[in-house]
């Protein structure tokens, strides 16, 4: 089992995959410990000294002006997660709750927050006993932060609130602090607020889909090629000359990768001398890598925001080496938001412009002699034809959810939080983009495999072959055609079709 050790420098995007979708346990180290101590001892000395300061010796939100006597300050903490955890909705999945977990200690270890050690390791302690909060989808705005699915976190510190069973049911949270042999946290001033200021559930969301886009943009790239082959198009738009003239990185990247996959193919060869082939194909075909490589460079831009953001302060207020203690803006998340959004946009157009090479394949009249919808027996048998309608009513969804969140802003709390951000539902909605894209992507693998199958015995590229051997079948009578897409889904879902085809063409970006 890994570890994963959380520092006064943060973590790293590799640290929280390896944390909310793997075993790694979390320790923190004593460089943070010691940056806790260091920030809660100036907190310890303004309630001393009597000073009024939000969220130490105040109310919050619209009642930041409400005086909070001595005696009630930590009251006041714990009605605060109380209140604040007022989500609704089906529960989030066990790997966000668990970025989110990890990323508000990574906040709190900087040194920033004012909180005692403690509670940073009561965090930990869920982590590494497998507890998971239970965190309802609908309740942040990404206004400060991820206020009440973060307080649905915190309340099973407290001995509350509910926990996600591993069979996905919903248990009490002291019950599940008890069977591990966990007390319930009691809070000092400042430390409720500490735990729910923060924007860790969109960065954790955003993280995860980068890794995700990653490959799927990788296996679009493999399935355009496959697409390209059984349509006997042409590997010449995908030259690198040709890429090097318009100077967008992710261009060149996804040009190189479908040109690579093209060769060694006796399907390929079979046209090129054809004076009847098509001078230049469709928009689908030709611009594939102008559309791939835009979605890799918009990638590029949110991975650059995600990665600033995790070495970022997100509180308020927050604690000052030299004893002021001030309130920010910090936790607002437009920078994620906006990048989540701008990477929903690029994704969506990346199944947009796959379902477009799928309806070819299946249109006798565009297909370069395939059989209508890759049937042999078209007519008695519909092939392919409702993988498509599957694929273009996905494509339709994906478009309502290219819509950006974060130009949907509501007021709340009274006018003092007049402006919001929307990047928790501008996360939530990306990760339903790229698992939309998966379903794409394997209509595309399944049209593209038999496309090839039905090109034989011209023999395919050698990422062709990988491609018909891990999806499996043949063109044939038509039949339950549901488990064939899911299985189509696994392949493009799993790093083995991608690790098979670079042991025979070398290395995709």
């Amino acid at each position: 089992m890994s570890t994963v050790t959380v520092t006064a420098r943060g973590v790293t995007p590799d640290d929280v995959r390896a944390v909310a979708r793997g075993t790694a346990r979390v320790v923190v180290d004593d460089d943070a410990r010691d940056a806790m101590a260091t920030s809660r001892a100036i907190v310890d000395r303004i309630e001393a000294d009597g000073r009024p300061v939000y969220g130490v010796s105040t109310g919050f939100g619209a009642l930041a002006n409400t005086q909070i006597a001595p005696e009630r300050r930590s009251e006041l903490q714990h009605a605060l997660i109380r209140s604040h955890a007022a989500g609704v909705g089906a529960p989030m999945p066990r790997e966000v709750v668990r970025a989110m977990l990890l990323l508000r200690v990574r906040s709190l270890a900087l040194g920033r927050s004012g909180v005692r050690p403690e509670v940073a390791q009561s965090l930990v302690d869920l982590l590494n006993a497998d507890i998971t909060p239970w965190v309802p989808e609908h309740g942040s705005l990404g206004a400060s932060g991820d206020l009440a699915p973060l307080a649905h976190c915190a309340l099973v510190l407290m001995g509350e609130g509910w926990v996600r069973s591993p069979s996905g049911s919903r248990t009490d949270g002291g019950q599940a602090l008890a069977a591990a042999g966990l007390k319930p946290l009691a809070l000092a001033a400042k430390e409720g607020l500490a735990l729910i200021n923060g924007t860790d559930g969109m960065l954790g969301m955003l993280l995860l889909a980068l890794h995700d886009a990653a490959h799927l943009f990788t296996m679009a790239d493999v399935t355009t090629a496959l697409a390209i082959e059984a349509m006997l198009g042409s590997d010449r738009p995908f030259q690198p000359e040709l890429h090097a003239i318009r100077p967008h990185p992710g261009q060149a990247l996804a040009a190189a990768n479908v040109h690579r996959l093209l060769q060694g193919s006796a399907v390929m060869d079979s046209h090129r001398d054809d004076a009847l082939h098509a001078v230049q194909d469709a928009y689908s075909m030709r611009c594939a890598a102008q559309v791939a490589g835009a979605a890799r460079d918009t990638r590029d831009f949110a991975a650059q925001i995600a990665e600033r953001e995790l070495r970022a302060v997100v509180d308020n207020p927050v604690v000052l080496p030299d004893g002021r203690v001030e309130s920010t803006g910090n936790f607002h998340g437009a920078p994620l938001g906006f990048a989540a959004d701008f990477l929903a946009i690029a994704a969506a157009e990346v199944g947009a412009i796959a379902e477009r090479r799928v309806d070819r394949l299946l249109d006798v009249t565009r297909s370069r002699g395939l059989p209508p919808f890759l049937s042999p027996d078209a007519g008695v048998n519909s092939g392919l034809m409702i993988a498509q309608y599957t694929a273009a009513g996905i494509v339709a969804e994906n478009r309502r959810l290219a819509s950006p969140a974060s130009v949907d802003s509501l007021p709340t709390s009274g006018m003092q939080e007049d402006h919001v951000s929307m990047g928790w539902a501008a996360a939530v909605k990306l990760r339903r983009v790229l698992d939309n894209l998966t379903s794409i992507l394997a209509v595309e693998l399944l049209a593209g495999v038999r496309g090839l199958q039905l090109r034989a015995p011209l023999v395919p590229s050698p990422a062709g072959q990988a491609a018909i051997a891990a999806v499996g079948g043949t063109p044939g009578p038509d039949v339950y055609l549901a488990p064939a897409m899911e299985h189509a889904r696994a392949v493009v879902t799993s790093p083995e079709l991608r690790t098979q085809i670079e042991n025979a063409v070398g290395p995709l970006s």
